[in-house]
């Protein structure tokens, strides 16, 4: 799993950047976008993709990737936002914040199926939470904020079942928009019915 970064190490970069995000796809909510950046010789503790993770080995991760980052960010942006700028400008607006919000500034980053424009060296990769233990990391950040954000939306809408879908295009979400119809953070320039 740490083959990309020890690459990266043995090649003189120094700090190395992590950038993934959750709620690309679903039809309600926001859209979360996460960077992290560990010491060099920090000993891999993610391993898996945050989607093959149960929810209670993501928060327990959520916390030990805090406690070991050298410097980490999380934008949330918002169905608005979504809307008017579509979510490829929203994504990238999104990576560009969590960029200037780090602590430092890294020399490199790998980020996770994402084009964007950066002034640093960069490699975007499908799938890189798979080679990477610090995309991997940030994408435990971005989902286990995405889904606090819709537990809570799931208290505020209690029609709609925003703790078990999170905002995704089920079935049952559907079904939910049909019997009460659309809420604020329904993405209004998404097929929702």
């Amino acid at each position: 799993m740490d083959s990309l970064e020890k690459q990266l190490f043995n090649y003189g970069y120094r700090y190395v950047a992590g950038i993934d995000e959750a709620g690309r796809g679903p039809i309600a909510g926001p859209l979360v976008v996460a960077a992290v950046v560990f010491k060099t010789n920090q000993k891999p503790f993610v391993y898996n993709d945050s989607k093959k993770l149960s929810e209670k080995e993501r928060f327990n991760l959520y916390q030990e990737i805090v406690e070991n980052a050298l410097s980490y960010s999380i934008a949330v942006i918002d169905n608005e936002k979504i809307d008017s700028v579509g979510i490829s400008e929203a994504l990238k607006e999104g990576v560009y914040e969590v960029i200037r919000n780090l602590q430092l500034e890294p020399d490199f980053f790998i980020l996770d199926h994402i084009n964007v424009d950066l002034k640093s060296e960069s490699i975007s990769i499908s799938k890189a939470d798979e080679v990477s233990h610090t995309v991997a990391a940030a994408s435990i950040l971005a989902k286990v904020t995405r889904d606090q954000i819709m537990l809570k939306f799931s208290n505020e809408y209690p029609n709609f079942s925003f703790d078990k879908h999170k905002g995704y295009g089920t079935k049952q979400h559907y079904e939910e928009i049909k019997k009460y119809g659309i809420t604020p953070i329904h993405r209004k320039s998404y097929r929702l019915f």
